[in-house]
C-alpha cells in the first residue's frame, strides 16, 4: 500500500469483485484523503455500491488490497465499525417509532455517541422529535437516515446515491447538511447520479464505467482535461444563427470583432460541462 497511508481515509488498489460471469468491480484504485468530500460517479451497473459495501466490510472481496481508517474491512473489529457511518439508498428506520426514540436506541450500539438531541438538531428535524417515523416525508426520512448514519460520530461518512427523490428544495438542504458535516472534520464518500450535486458538494471526483476507474481529479481539472472544446454562437446581421465548435474560442472571438462594429449579436461560449464529460466517458454520449 502507499507511504502516505496515514494521511488516507479510504486507500484501495486493484479492488476486484466479480458475481458469477458478471464482473462488477475490475481492477478499481481509490485514494480518499483525510477530511475530504469524494464523489464516486457511474451509470447503474457501473460498481459503486458495490464498492461501497466493501469499504464498509458488509461484503468480501475477490482481489485487492483495501484499507479504510487503517483496517482492512474484512477483518474490522467492532471499534473499528464504530467509526464508519453509512446511510444507504434504502430507508433502514422502523417506521412505528418516533424519531427521538430511533435516534436514541441507534446511540446505544457505539461506544462514544454524539448527544441525540444534538444530531436531530443538526438534521433539522427538532420539530419531528416526537413524530412517528410513518408520519414524515421522504425528505424527513432521508434527514433521519443521516441522523443514524453520524450518531456515532464518524471519521468516515459512506453516503449511497443520498438524496434520490428529493425535490430540488430538499436536496439543497441535504446539502448543506453535508457541508456542515465537512465542515467538522467528517470524511465522506458520496455516490450520486446528480452531476450538479458531485460538482456542488465534492473535492475531488472519480468516474466509473464498467467496474473501472475511467477518470479522477477535481472537477474543475476534469472537464478542463476531458473536455472538448468550447461552442461560439452569434448571430449574422441577416438574423441567421451560427455556431463554431473550437479549441480556440477566444481567437474564433477575435475574428469576430473584426467583423463587427461594436457588439457581437447573441454571443455566447460555451465549455464542455461536467454532465458532458461524465456522458463522453462513460459511453453515454448520445444517450439524452
Amino acid at each position: 500500500m502507499t507511504t502516505q497511508a496515514n494521511e488516507l481515509a479510504v486507500d484501495v488498489r486493484g479492488l476486484r469483485k466479480q458475481y458469477g460471469d458478471v464482473t462488477a468491480v475490475d481492477g478499481i484504485d481509490l485514494e480518499i484523503r483525510t477530511g475530504e468530500v469524494f464523489g464516486l460517479l457511474g451509470p447503474n451497473g457501473a460498481g459503486k455500491s458495490t464498492t461501497v459495501e466493501i469499504l464498509q466490510g458488509n461484503r468480501g472481496r475477490d482481489a485487492g488490497e483495501v484499507l479504510v481508517l487503517g483496517s482492512d474491512p474484512a477483518t474490522g473489529t467492532r471499534a473499528w465499525r464504530s467509526r464508519v457511518g453509512i446511510v444507504w439508498q434504502d430507508e433502514s428506520a422502523p417506521a412505528e417509532l418516533t424519531v427521538g426514540e430511533t435516534v436514541r436506541h441507534f446511540a446505544r450500539y457505539y461506544p462514544r455517541p454524539r448527544d441525540p438531541e444534538e444530531v436531530i438538531g443538526l438534521v433539522g428535524l427538532e420539530a419531528k422529535a416526537d413524530s412517528r417515523i410513518k408520519a414524515l416525508s421522504g425528505g424527513q426520512r432521508r434527514r433521519l437516515d443521516v441522523a443514524l448514519g453520524v450518531i456515532g460520530d464518524p471519521e468516515l461518512l459512506l453516503l449511497d446515491e443520498p438524496t434520490t427523490g428529493f425535490d430540488p428544495a430538499a436536496r439543497r438542504q441535504f446539502w448543506d447538511l453535508i457541508r456542515k458535516l465537512a465542515g467538522e472534520g467528517t470524511t465522506i464518500l458520496l455516490t450520486t447520479h446528480y452531476l450538479e450535486e458531485a460538482e456542488n458538494l465534492a473535492d475531488r471526483l472519480a468516474i466509473v464505467a464498467k467496474g473501472r476507474v475511467v477518470a479522477e481529479g477535481e472537477p474543475a481539472a476534469l472537464r478542463e482535461r476531458h473536455g472538448t472544446g468550447a461552442t461560439v454562437e452569434w448571430t449574422e446581421p441577416d438574423g441567421t444563427p451560427r455556431a463554431e465548435h473550437t479549441d480556440t474560442p477566444t481567437k474564433v472571438v477575435a475574428e469576430l470583432m473584426h467583423r463587427y462594429d461594436g457588439e457581437i449579436p447573441g454571443l455566447l461560449v460555451t465549455r464542455p460541462t461536467l454532465e458532458d464529460v461524465y456522458l463522453r466517458l462513460t459511453g453515454q454520449e448520445d444517450v439524452r
